[in-house]
């Protein structure tokens, strides 16, 4: 069966985090399509920051060698935290928020078993489920698909159609990076398919992300900026790109005690 080109990258992804280095005939023999057709691919990628070119082939890049939830979650814990606290904020009693299967949402849904409010909560994130999953105040809905290799999050567009029988308030999502340029980005290509979907299906988007990752682009955007309605970031973000946020009528919050600029 004929693969997309995103379906087709995120198997070569996949390859080079098991293998670390492949050759395009390599390539050629796991994908079954053709070794010009590869090397475009790769050459998108590279651009993309995904990855390495080499001689007749690719390597993984060093900061994208291990993007398993357990590494992702060891990260900027305090800055995730902090981030949580402010989106707790924008939470009120019997909403229905998503929360996806990033670690800042996890941190989130820490603080959401905190307190006695009544919410729905649809998910993409199997912690963040097994998280709330005993909360008699909070009903969990599991957004069913393929469990992510190496990480806890559902992919894919297999469950889609429980979207139609919710309306979700507002849509706490992270990403790989965000820029002014592509908005909201991450590396996993369907992931991003569902994300997009998803964000088509909510009335609000607040972007939960770390200083790490503003400035940042990965290999497929799934939110622009015309879509995001607030961005939760644990420092202020330099006033060049407040200005163009500012356009959009994107909000932006971060912790008060916070004075360096990303």
């Amino acid at each position: 069966m004929k693969m997309f080109a995103t379906e087709r990258r995120n198997v070569i992804m996949n390859i080079l985090r098991e293998k670390k280095r492949v050759t395009v005939k390599e390539l050629s023999s796991h994908v079954g399509v053709s070794e010009a057709t590869l090397r475009a691919d790769l050459n998108k990628m590279e651009l993309d920051g995904l990855l390495v070119r080499t001689h007749g082939g690719a390597m993984v890049k060093d900061e994208v060698s291990d993007t398993s939830f357990s590494t992702r979650a060891k990260k900027n814990v305090y800055e995730k935290s902090e981030i949580a606290k402010l989106a707790f904020e924008q939470i009120h009693e019997k909403q229905c928020i998503l929360l996806d299967a990033s670690s800042t949402a996890l941190e989130l849904a820490r603080i959401l078993n905190e307190h006695p409010i009544r919410l729905t909560v649809v998910t993409t994130g199997v912690l963040t489920a097994l998280e709330l999953k005993d909360n008699p105040n909070i009903t969990v809905i599991l957004i069913g698909g393929v469990l992510t290799n190496r990480s806890t999050s559902i992919e894919g567009m297999l469950g889609i159609d429980i979207l139609d029988n919710v309306n979700i308030d507002i849509m706490f999502t992270s990403g790989n990076g965000f820029s002014v340029e592509s908005g909201l980005t991450d590396f996993n290509l369907y992931e991003v398919e569902l994300k997009k979907y998803i964000v088509q299906r909510s009335k609000k988007i607040i972007s939960i992300v770390d200083s790490s990752k503003i400035g940042v682009n990965s290999s497929a955007a799934f939110a622009t900026l015309e879509e995001i309605d607030m961005i939760i970031t644990d420092k202020p973000i330099n006033e060049n790109v407040i200005d163009t946020l500012n356009k959009y009528k994107i909000d932006v919050l971060f912790p008060k005690t916070s004075t360096q600029t990303i």
